[in-house]
């Protein structure tokens, strides 16, 4: 499917932008922002409370308890996976002290593609290799030094240089997990369905049996900024300077190359989804914009799951992953396992 029409399935879809092709140019008179402003709200929220659709999870349930984290990881920091080596181009390995061919997590982290580090993974890094899996948190580049395309392009040498290094860690370089918050869920989800970042480095989908987008805010980036130019009191994106703000990472002409929504297609080998996002704050847009990539991707036969996560901010949905009786924590590794033995030879335990 070409995007122009990926596009403006997506506007009608969201009851935004009509019913015409092309996006039609913006009505900036008052009563008009105030109607859309009104309109994206209550989408949001039926959106939110929409848990009967097949691919929607509540975590409002209880789930057993996970084991204790016991298992010490093996620990290697700050390697390098581009040359010249630097910090924003390295990463750091958590592995299982023993066993093989354990499944490999990539966590991307968030920070407004302006700052961040791979080092604030928190309990992540412990609570997955006590799962059996190996961990690795990377570094990217920020803007304005780079653009968004550029630190999708670092991602996929990152997924490179994991998939040729996982044995020595104990992992399976083919049982790769690509995950991230915020900044990190967008370029999680991009890098997932524009496959020309991984074969740009000579790799394919196929590796990656998995991806997890944590409340991301811009899978489809127009509407996220659209929003925000709709918002001329301030009180749902911030207003202009936000709408600002991503126009500085979303410019004029990209804004659909960094669209996951719109790269979304059959037959390209896009590994299931699970999309996770908080309940409580549908003015966010993390909400509205994950039912869109997960339409999209339920749309052309790719296997999703969106879990609304009840009770948590954007902060603390990151921050809490990995904590013991967390339950977007336990939908996490309930996806990795189940991922997992889907893709195991008949007759494999």
């Amino acid at each position: 499917m070409g995007q122009s029409r990926r596009e403006s399935e997506v506007a009608r879809s969201v009851a935004v932008h009509g019913t015409n092709s092309q996006v039609p140019p913006q009505d900036t008179t008052p009563t008009t922002k105030r109607k859309k402003i009104k309109m994206i709200t209550r989408f949001c929220r039926m959106l939110a409370r929409a848990i009967s659709l097949s691919y929607i999870v509540c975590l409002a349930g209880s789930f057993a308890a996970a084991p204790a984290f016991a298992a010490e990881p093996v620990i290697h920091r700050d390697l390098p996976y581009a040359e010249p080596k630097n910090e924003r181009q390295s990463l750091d390995v958590f592995a299982p002290a023993g066993g093989k061919d354990h499944p490999v997590i990539v966590w991307i982290h968030g920070g407004g593609w302006q700052r961040g580090d791979k080092s604030g993974a928190k309990m992540k890094p412990a609570a997955f290799v006590a799962k059996g899996c190996v961990f690795v948190a990377i570094n990217y580049r920020f803007v304005p030094v780079v653009t968004i395309k550029e630190m999708a392009g670092d991602v996929a040498k990152a997924i490179r240089w994991t998939q040729q290094n996982a044995r020595q860690h104990g992992g399976d370089p083919n049982s790769i997990f690509v995950m991230g918050h915020s900044a990190g869920a967008q370029l999680a989800a991009l890098v997932c369905t524009d496959d020309r970042y991984v074969k740009a480095e000579g790799i394919t989908l196929s590796i990656i049996k998995g991806c997890v987008p944590v409340d991301g805010d811009s899978y489809y980036p127009a509407l996220q900024i659209d929003t925000a130019d709709a918002d001329r009191d301030g009180k749902i994106l911030g207003g202009a300077r936000r709408a600002a703000s991503y126009r500085l990472k979303f410019p004029e002409g990209l804004q659909k190359e960094l669209s996951s929504v719109l790269h979304v297609a059959k037959d390209k080998g896009i590994p299931p989804f699970m999309i996770l996002h908080v309940a409580d704050y549908p003015e966010s847009g993390t909400a509205l914009q994950s039912q869109i990539l997960a339409k999209v991707l339920h749309d052309v036969g790719v296997p999703v799951k969106v879990v609304s996560a009840p009770g948590k901010t954007h902060v603390a949905l990151d921050s809490e992953l990995g904590e013991p009786g967390d339950k977007p924590t336990q939908a996490l590794f309930e996806f990795v396992d189940s991922q997992m033995r889907s893709s195991r030879p008949p007759g494999r335990p």
